[in-house]
């Protein structure tokens, strides 16, 4: 996608999406065989539930069609979330990632992963789980240190009420 049609694609959605309490992370226009796909990725800092996803579908699908930014050609709008392994790229991606488990691509080389306990300004206070028995570590990145970061799939992952009452055992 030009990135003409790209800054012309956000202009004209980014006000439709935050007008439904969401943020605007991602827009794609890919070439799906003879057809385009234009994917737009939307999230908020509590998540976005199907019936918002819904709701802005048709309020975007409504804007394009009464504008000619995609053209003349046939085109399928797909609306939806980051999705589990989403990359963090924002102050705000970081701070929704707050207890979860990240990979850090570090910037001096190497990865680490560990779990985001706070973000401020400068970077990110984690905990580096502990290996064969030992205690997890704290650790600080500042954000000029992360070369890249990914959320990562936990299946057995405790929420902060499974961990209270595993303290209070």
């Amino acid at each position: 996608m030009s990135t003409t049609q790209s800054e012309r694609l956000r202009e004209l959605l980014e006000p439709l999406v935050s007008s439904q309490g969401l943020d605007l992370e991602e827009i794609a226009v890919d070439s799906v065989g003879r057809k385009r796909v234009l994917r737009v990725v939307v999230d908020s800092d509590t998540g976005a539930d199907l019936d918002q996803i819904a709701d802005v579908s048709r309020a975007l699908s409504a804007k394009l069609d009464e504008t000619n930014v995609m053209g003349e050609t046939a085109y399928d709008l797909e609306v939806g979330t980051p999705g589990a392994e989403r990359e963090l790229t924002e102050h705000r991606h970081y701070v929704r990632a707050v207890d979860r488990l990240v990979r850090f691509q570090l910037a001096e080389g190497g990865d680490l992963v560990a779990r985001i306990l706070t973000v401020d300004d400068e970077g990110v206070d984690l905990e580096v789980p502990g290996v064969k028995g030992r205690k997890a570590t704290a650790r600080r990145l500042a954000f000029g240190d992360i070369a890249k970061a990914r959320v990562q799939v936990e299946f057995n992952r405790k929420d902060k009420k499974d961990m209270k009452e595993e303290e209070e055992a």
